[in-house]
């Protein structure tokens, strides 16, 4: 990274250009009882988990223009808690914070998705050489490996992350799944996802079939990659508004970090593959061993890597 583009935030580690004012108040934030949370790593399927709540709750699609989208579903750390207090309920809230910091209630309800680690890699590999804020166009996959086995890229450790969240996996207000589970049948998982949101969304889409067979189509890998194709278009055009114009959480973007505003703020297909095992394309077999070696270090004592033994991890 030619810059230091992460910091540290009362103990969470997030990109430069984020308000440490907004991070703090975030981690400081009350949850209410109506409160949903998505919660996961970088890169574990976020979105996708996303447009399927909103989908729940709202038998459609969310906005795509980007500033549309950011006041229905907030990103807590990068938007403040004053964007949890404006969003339209029933909503959910976005965070990617470890169990130590997110803010938690009984009361609230969180879905915390997770991805095996090397195709999570690999991901998060191209979204950090895609968001141009990070200055990584240039950068390698065996770069961004390093920075992944040693957990200093954005949000820190995959390992702590995963682990803080799977020893609260059978808490009666969260749901743990993994992406891998959820692309394998996500007609089962959505049902699942919308009894744990309430009886009353699960017993509905039993009952009027339409409505489950229209979320899966809404929300197919397809579909989503063309919604994603205008997203981008939006994006520009978020890129050149005036400052007057942009939300409060974007006007500061950038400032703290010394980079542009919102210049060419996102080239990144967030829908690049989808694929579970694209790993296989990537890594070396020096990588492999060394993963593995970390794998063995951090999940000491864990059975937390049975979450992919069907899923031909090395």
């Amino acid at each position: 990274m030619p810059r230091q583009l992460f910091k540290n935030v009362d103990g969470f580690y997030v990109f430069s250009a984020y308000s440490e004012e907004w991070v703090r108040s975030a981690l400081r934030y009350k949850p209410v009882p109506e409160d949903v949370f998505i919660v996961s790593y970088p890169k574990s399927g976020t979105t996708w988990m996303q447009h399927i709540v909103y989908n729940i709750f709202n038998g459609r699609s969310p906005p795509a223009h980007p500033l549309d989208a950011s006041r229905e579903m907030p990103f807590l750390e990068l938007q403040g808690p004053d964007s949890v207090k404006e969003m339209p309920r029933p909503g959910v809230i976005k965070t990617h914070m470890p169990f130590g910091s997110q803010p938690y209630s009984l009361h609230a309800k969180y879905i915390y998705i997770c991805r095996n680690p090397y195709d999570c890699c690999v991901s998060f590999f191209y979204h950090t050489k895609g968001l141009a804020a990070f200055q990584f166009q240039d950068g390698t996959f065996d770069e961004f490996f390093e920075l992944f086995l040693n957990g200093k890229p954005d949000f820190s450790d995959y390992f702590e992350h995963l682990l803080s969240w799977y020893e609260h996996r059978h808490d009666p207000n969260v749901l743990f799944l993994t992406y891998e589970d959820l692309k394998k049948d996500t007609r089962a998982w959505v049902l699942k996802i919308a009894d744990f949101l309430g009886n009353e969304y699960g017993t509905r889409l039993r009952a009027e079939q339409g409505l489950l067979e229209g979320i899966l189509n809404r929300t197919s890998f397809k579909n989503m990659k063309v919604l994603n194709a205008t997203i981008q278009e939006d994006l520009v055009k978020v890129a050149n508004l005036a400052e007057d114009e942009l939300p409060n959480w974007m006007k500061g973007l950038g400032h703290d970090a010394d980079i542009d505003r919102v210049e060419k703020p996102l080239t990144e297909d967030t829908f690049r593959k989808g694929n579970v095992g694209d790993w296989r394309n990537h890594f070396s077999a020096d990588q492999v061993k060394r993963l593995k070696e970390r794998i063995e270090l951090r999940t000491r004592g864990s059975d937390v890597m049975d979450l992919w033994k069907d899923n031909g991890l090395p």
